[in-house]
């Protein structure tokens, strides 16, 4: 998976990053498994311990709206938090919860598809994957 880099582009002050604001970013960069909100200020508690809720919460939104992490809804259930800004899709255990990254080849074709279909202007296309993991598939 590629990096992101735009955090490494420029120092902090310049990326207007606090030192909330980068305990978030470095919390969510650590953690592969796309944390929610509320795993990110539990991690970020143990550094710092007198963050509150609300400045994990408006760092993450001050984060994604400069392009260093990415959000993933899940409709009514908690958001997760994507280091990896570049486009990529995404496979979700039913079961578990797991999230995991993963390139699809032909994603422009399908883009190109569904703008077809639905005579809408693509702008992006996510693509969530819902299923069992190998883990839970194997445990039934």
């Amino acid at each position: 998976m590629r990096a992101n880099t735009r955090a490494a582009e420029k120092p902090d002050e310049m990326l207007g990053l606090t030192r909330q604001r980068r305990l978030v970013l470095d919390v969510v960069q650590r953690d592969e498994a796309h944390p929610t909100a509320a795993e990110v200020f539990d991690q970020a508690r143990k550094a710092m311990p007198g963050i509150s809720f609300a400045t994990v919460y408006n760092s993450l939104r001050y984060l994604k709206e400069q392009g260093l992490v990415r959000e993933i809804p899940f409709g009514n259930g908690a958001s997760r938090y994507d280091r990896e800004t570049a486009r990529h899709d995404h496979a979700i255990c039913s079961a578990c919860g797991k999230l995991v990254d993963f390139d699809l080849p032909g994603t422009v074709a399908l883009t190109r598809a569904a703008a077809r279909a639905s005579h809408f202007q693509a702008e992006s296309v996510h693509l969530t994957l819902v299923g069992l993991c190998p883990k839970c598939r194997d445990d039934k």
